[in-house]
């Protein structure tokens, strides 16, 4: 019996000291090679969660070597991620575009029409209106969320985008 159990990772006593005996090393490894901005914790963690999932293929004698090699890839994956993350915030965005100043100026009057007119719906309209447009629920799912008809959102929202109609005139 003594045999088989230290066949057996899955038995939870045996994964709990295996866990007990290697996590404070493995995790100071980790942050002396690596340092803190990785977060060797986690990779601890993450590397005794892939022990627990394939227990049955690993042997008691090569627990403390399985962990300590899934943890040291985890972090290297993490800092050729770090390294592209990088790379990518080294690229500028373009700081122009292909439309006009007319266009632009245009633009953020509208926007300023359009939250004035919003701001003077009552706040039944606007709620309505917003979860509709906005968030793209339907009918039937602002009224439950409300707790109304589906007809009184339907004047809701109806009545909010006449306001808004007589509001701001563009539209």
């Amino acid at each position: 019996m003594e045999k088989n159990l230290n066949e057996n990772i899955c038995e939870e006593t045996l994964f709990a000291s295996i866990f007990n005996k290697h996590a404070k090393d493995l995790n100071n490894f980790l942050y002396y090679k690596f340092g803190e901005a990785l977060n060797p914790a986690d990779k601890v963690q993450e590397a005794f969660i892939k022990l627990w999932e394939n227990c049955a293929k690993v042997t008691p004698s090569k627990a403390k070597s399985y962990v300590f090699t899934i943890a040291n890839n985890l972090m290297l994956n993490e800092t050729a991620h770090q390294k592209v993350v990088l790379k990518y915030q080294k690229i500028k965005p373009k700081s122009y575009t292909n439309e006009d100043p007319q266009f632009i100026m245009e633009e953020g009057q509208y926007m300023q029409k359009l939250q004035n007119a919003l701001s003077k719906l009552s706040d039944a309209q606007r709620t309505a209106f917003l979860m509709n447009r906005i968030e793209g629920k339907k009918h039937r799912e602002i009224a439950e969320l409300l707790g109304i008809s589906t007809k009184a959102v339907e004047k809701r929202i109806y009545s909010a985008l006449k306001k808004l109609r007589e509001d701001i005139k563009e539209i």
